[in-house]
């Protein structure tokens, strides 16, 4: 029996395309009733940057594919526990958050904040990934 459910398996030479990678990747894991989801950017699943240059706007997208993610895994918003949210400007922080903030009202999870010198992709102002626990009673 698998320990663990990997959602949306992806190879990086797809998602990278103009850097030589070759990793075997998924965007979310349920382990148990934990949900792990990769760090999202302002990037939909067909791979289209949404809000070039703005970072609110690529949060907003961010968001999107962690509740659909979180879906998938048979988890919602509501069961985040964690979120780690990486700027690549201090002067993100505000649209950035009052964005992510929108989407977790009554959430209260932990969460960490980190500016950073880069992303993955130059492209792309601001990342976040989560971590959800499932009720026991809703496993």
């Amino acid at each position: 029996m698998a320990t663990h459910t990997r959602i949306r398996m992806f190879n990086t030479k797809e998602t990278y395309p103009n850097q030589t990678l070759d990793n075997d990747l998924c965007q979310a894991v349920r382990a148990g009733n934990t949900v792990y989801v990769r760090g999202q950017v302002g990037t939909d699943f067909e791979g289209n940057l949404v809000g070039l240059g703005d970072p609110r706007a690529q949060a907003e997208q961010a968001m999107k594919n962690v509740k659909q993610l979180l879906e998938e895994a048979g988890s919602d918003m509501s069961h985040i526990v964690k979120t780690t949210t990486f700027i690549t400007d201090p002067r993100f922080r505000e649209p950035v958050y009052r964005e992510v903030g929108k989407w977790l009202k009554g959430v209260y999870p932990i969460s960490t904040g980190l500016v950073v010198a880069g992303l993955a992709q130059p492209e792309w102002l601001m990342e976040i990934d989560v971590i959800a626990v499932i009720p026991e009673d809703q496993e």
